[in-house]
Parts: C-alpha cells; sequence; structure tokens
C-alpha cells in the first residue's frame, strides 16, 4: 500500500467552526500530498456557547460533553462523507475542542470521544494527541511542527493566524515551535462586544487609535520573556489580557487597533526581514492586520492557495495520524519539551 486516503478533523480555539479536509498522501514520499476536499461545519449557537462555557464545567460535566460532542463529530462526518460520496477512508483523525490547556499543571483536554466517533463514523479513529506529550513532561502544544518540517520544509517559518499565533521553524538541525500571542481569541472577543462575529478585513481596527500605554502594557506581559518551549491558552488570556485591556481602553475600535500593533510586533520579533515565511489561519483574511504585519517585520510573506489558508492545520491532523498508524514519530521535544521525542495518540477501532 503506498497511498493513504485520510480525513483530518479539526476545531480551533477561536469556536469559527469545524474544519474538515478528505486528503491523499503517498506513503514513500509525504511532500506528495493533495487535499481532495474541504469544508468548514459553523458552530450553532447553542454548541457556541457549550463549548464557550465548558471550562467551568464540573468532571461529570465534561466527561457527558466528550461523549455528546464525539457523537456530534460522528454525524458531521458521516454527513462530509455522504456529501462528497467518499468510499476509500483509511483512517479519521481528530484533533477534538480543547476545552483547558494549562501545561504548567500537567493539564490538557481536548473532548471528541474518539469511540464515538469510531462506532457512528465506523471508521478507525486517531485522536488525543496532547495527553502523551505532557505524561512526557512536555507541553502537549504545538502539534503542528511535524508537518512543517516534513511537508513545508521549503519556507524560513511557518507562521499560523488562528485563535493564536504559533510558529515553526528550523535552527541548528532542531525544530523550535512555540506559540507567539493570542490573535482571534482577542479580537473576536472585542468584536462581539460591538454585535460582530469578527471584524472583517481589520476595517474597525483600522479606524481606532494606538493606545500607547496598552501597547507598552501589553507587550511587556511576561510570557514574551519566556524563552520556548512555551504555549497558551484561553485561561492565560482570561487572567492576564482582558482585565489589562479593560483597565486601559473601552472603546472597541481603539482596543482593535492597538491589538493589531501587538500582534504584528510581536510576530516581527519572530521573523526577520528577507526570510520567506508561509502564513496560514484565518487571520490572514484581515487584510488591515497583514499589512501590519509586513510592515513591521520586512519580510517575504507567502501566502499559499485558499484551501491551504484555511485547512492546513487540518491537513496536519491527517498528517499526524498516518505517523502515528505507522509508529513513526509526530511529536518533537525540542519543539513540546517533552522528555523524548515520540508517536502520540489514541487509535480507536469502530
Amino acid at each position: 500500500m503506498n497511498e493513504t486516503f485520510a480525513i483530518g478533523l479539526m476545531s480551533g480555539t477561536s469556536l469559527d467552526g469545524i474544519d474538515l479536509v478528505y486528503v491523499y498522501f503517498k506513503n514513500d514520499d509525504y511532500k506528495n500530498f493533495k487535499i481532495l476536499h474541504a469544508e468548514t461545519i459553523p458552530y450553532s449557537k447553542e454548541w457556541k456557547q457549550l463549548l464557550q462555557n465548558a471550562i467551568f464545567s464540573d468532571t461529570t460535566t465534561l466527561q457527558q460533553l466528550d461523549v455528546t460532542y464525539g457523537r456530534f463529530l460522528g454525524e458531521i462526518l458521516n454527513n462530509f462523507i455522504s456529501n462528497y460520496k467518499i468510499a476509500k477512508i483509511d483512517f479519521i483523525a481528530s484533533h477534538g475542542h480543547t476545552i483547558l490547556h494549562q501545561p504548567e499543571k500537567g493539564i490538557t483536554l481536548q473532548i471528541g470521544s474518539g469511540a464515538e466517533i469510531a462506532k457512528i463514523t465506523k471508521q478507525k479513529v486517531v485522536c488525543d494527541f496532547r495527553t502523551q506529550d505532557l505524561q512526557l513532561g512536555g507541553q502537549g502544544a504545538p502539534l503542528v511542527p511535524i508537518g512543517d518540517e516534513l511537508l513545508f520544509s521549503e519556507y524560513d517559518f511557518c507562521v499560523n493566524l488562528g485563535g493564536f499565533s504559533n510558529v515553526s521553524y528550523h535552527k541548528d538541525n532542531t525544530r523550535i515551535a512555540f506559540d507567539i500571542c493570542p490573535v482571534n481569541i482577542v479580537l473576536n472577543f472585542y468584536a462581539n462586544k460591538i454585535g460582530l462575529e469578527y471584524d472583517a478585513s481589520g476595517k474597525i481596527a483600522s479606524e481606532g487609535k494606538i493606545n500607547e500605554v496598552l501597547f507598552e502594557k501589553l507587550n511587556e506581559l511576561e510570557f514574551y520573556q519566556q524563552t520556548p518551549p512555551k504555549s497558551l491558552g484561553l485561561e492565560w488570556v482570561q487572567k492576564n489580557m482582558f482585565p489589562l485591556i479593560d483597565e486601559l481602553e473601552t472603546d472597541v475600535p481603539s482596543i482593535l487597533r492597538t491589538f493589531v500593533a501587538h500582534i504584528a510586533l510581536q510576530i516581527s520579533k519572530v521573523i526577520y526581514k528577507n526570510d520567506k515565511v508561509l502564513i496560514t489561519g484565518g487571520g490572514v483574511f484581515n487584510t488591515f492586520l497583514m499589512d501590519e504585519i509586513r510592515q513591521y517585520s520586512n519580510a517575504q510573506i507567502v501566502l499559499p492557495s485558499k484551501e491551504l489558508i484555511d485547512y492546513k492545520e487540518a491537513l496536519i491532523f491527517a498528517f499526524l495520524g498516518l505517523l502515528k498508524i505507522h509508529n513513526k514519530i509526530n511529536c518533537l521535544k525540542s519543539v513540546t519539551g517533552a522528555s523524548k521525542d515520540h508517536s502520540s495518540g489514541v487509535i480507536f477501532y469502530p
């Protein structure tokens, strides 16, 4: 068998929906891949609220949500498979949805029961890609860099702009990767306050004024002084960012304007001018943010096809599943801080 057909499934922290890709890989040349079908299923209001508030739930409620959400993903997958008349599937790889991520306490929780997905879709399922890494002393994140290393090695830097921005790059024969700063998780939160899902193209941010005091205080946050490996979660934003922003600025356009400058500055500290940078993720469609990143960094920014901008993470989760099934390394200690490189994930059979 020299080829693999898989479905990758991803739900990001910004809750804009569930990304699904049906992808083909050549087993002896991973760079020879093709996204055959891709779709984003938006969340209903009810699911959005459930997932947003899950962080405050007790253990029993979370266990029930894990099963209910797994069934929900199973149904979505079945619809995807029948809509595109997909006949050949070697496995499904699901990232699930992150509810808790506190690596310093050894806690990470992605819901979406693999057993339920396998039962409903009648397919082999690979999921729970983070837990093993935490048990090995790692951050359990980021997971995408092995994909950057093996599928996108022609770029100096791979940056993703989603709920958070993260980066991965090759340095001294090692893959380095970490979360840079929050992006849509903050921008969307404040856009919601004025009745918008998000600030389309960064139009509202472009009309605001930079609050210099807030800008300075954001850039002084301790996380930015830490060396990698390091990763961010919603809890960190709720504790460290929202109170700071709310204390220093109430005008939403000015909050957005200041935060866009903050993102651009933090990213420019990581990527350098003349470097070839692949940028993907929903934040790419915020043209104002992209202009600011270009201005602050002077790097050669490469935007791939819309398909790759939208679905690179889901594609890489399919790839992580492929590596797990072949028992190959899919989690790098240089990235997560774990005690060793390892093949992470749990396989469920129908």
